[in-house]
């Protein structure tokens, strides 16, 4: 048989879909070599495109609903419901409604971005009927903690005169008081999944204010009061419901998202793979690839602390696989992912160009990433098998699973020890 090519990234954020970056490296990939066997798997890490992903894998429907913006203005979201379920499960995808793509970059603060829509969003999932949730946090606009969420749900902030703080993380320095009795009652009957970064920390040195705040536009002083609103607001919270999100593992996902989940809405935070891939069998497809293209926005330091890249080689290796990661940038600490099953990276970008250049351009920059990433690896072949190779077979020596007894061990328990701040 030809080679086969399992081609699994995820989506650039802010310019192409999962599904479109899949497509892309696939035209790319046949230019060089037409005879591959090309097996698609477009990632979801809870982030853009998680609703549709899990949806597709399912069979399910979306369905199309206005919320309001992390600017306060209307955007038009969706939410989906899984096929072939149980029990009615919706898909919440909170970038749908309140990620960074919804911020224009001159409206850029964090400070005053909110998550309502999302609550508007799982309103919309339980008139819908669904009696469990499943809650995808990343690539988030906001750093509210998940009030502005929350509040769309019924419950209440306030400060020390009784009156409603501000939307936004800002808001939340003058917060007083937590009033959970106006709740949706729905909420007590409903299970709320939420597929989270496990890294991701609401409050500290390594909080999602200071690792994540200037990326949203936040300013040094920004940073400031929004780390100690997230104080503030952690204190409350286990105040009033007795949840201790300080320092829980994915409190600080989508901007705080995750402290609301768990310590207002009565959900349970998920490492999201180990979420994910019980909808997306990404394990299947690596047992036919005798090659792992995948490929993200942003390859540096940070990929091996639960991005896309790091967890499809970490369970390609298992397979013996070989993995080539495709990104648009590559940043400082790049070279690490080398030491968690990513054989070789590059960048899609060619030439010198702006943001906004490569970001128009993306599309065509990554065909022909893909397509100079095959020809370099037919070079290789061409030494070791001889310069007929595009017409040989492809026989990869497979390490099989009887005979390593290698299982894919839960995400949770394969993450690095240190968490990096944001360079």
């Amino acid at each position: 048989m030809s080679m086969t090519i399992l081609i699994a990234p995820s989506g650039f954020k802010e310019s192409l879909s999962a599904e479109t970056v899949a497509a892309r490296i696939e035209a790319g990939v046949k230019r060089a070599l037409p005879s591959a066997r090309i097996l698609k798997a477009p990632m979801a890490d809870g982030g853009e495109g998680f609703t549709r992903a899990l949806v597709e894998a399912t069979g399910g429907t979306v369905h199309p609903v206005r919320v309001t913006g992390p600017v306060g203005e209307p955007v038009d979201a969706f939410f989906g419901m899984l096929g072939g379920q149980d029990q009615p499960t919706a898909v919440v995808e909170m970038a749908a409604a309140a990620g960074l793509r919804h911020v224009p970059r001159d409206r850029r603060d964090p400070t005053r971005t909110t998550s309502y829509g999302v609550g508007e969003l799982v309103r919309a999932a339980l008139d819908h009927g669904a009696t469990r949730i499943l809650l995808g946090c990343g690539d988030s606009g906001v750093n509210d903690g998940g009030a502005g969420m929350a509040e769309a749900l019924g419950v209440r902030f306030l400060d020390g005169d009784g009156n409603r703080v501000l939307p936004g993380g800002g808001g939340l320095a003058e917060l007083a008081h937590i009033d959970v009795g106006g709740r949706d009652p729905r909420l007590a009957r409903v299970r709320i999944d939420a597929a989270v970064n496990w890294h991701n920390l609401l409050t500290g040195p390594k909080g999602v204010a200071r690792v994540f705040g200037p990326q949203k536009g936040a300013t040094p002083a920004q940073v400031d009061l929004l780390s100690g609103a997230m104080e503030t607001y952690a204190a409350l919270i286990e105040t009033t419901t007795g949840v201790r999100v300080a320092d829980a593992p994915g409190a600080g996902a989508s901007g705080g998202i995750g402290a609301a989940v768990m310590g207002l809405l009565g959900g349970v935070l998920h490492p999201r793979y180990d979420l994910v891939m019980q909808y997306l069998d990404l394990d299947a497809l690596i047992d036919e690839a005798d090659l792992v293209i995948t490929a993200e926005g942003s390859l540096d330091g940070q990929t091996p602390y639960g991005k896309v890249p790091v967890e499809v080689a970490r369970r390609a290796k298992l397979r013996g696989l070989p993995v080539i990661a495709l990104a648009g940038t590559i940043g400082k600490g790049a070279a690490s992912n080398f030491a968690h099953g990513i054989d070789a990276f590059a960048s899609i970008v060619k030439r010198p160009c702006s943001l906004d250049e490569a970001i128009e351009k993306a599309d065509k920059f990554l065909v022909r990433a893909a397509e100079d990433a095959t020809r370099m690896i037919l070079v290789g072949l061409m030494l070791a098998e001889g310069p007929q190779v595009t017409d040989r077979r492809f026989r990869r020596p497979r390490l099989a699973r009887q005979q390593t007894g290698a299982t894919v061990v839960p995400f949770s328990r394969a993450l690095p020890r240190e968490i990096p701040v944001a360079g």
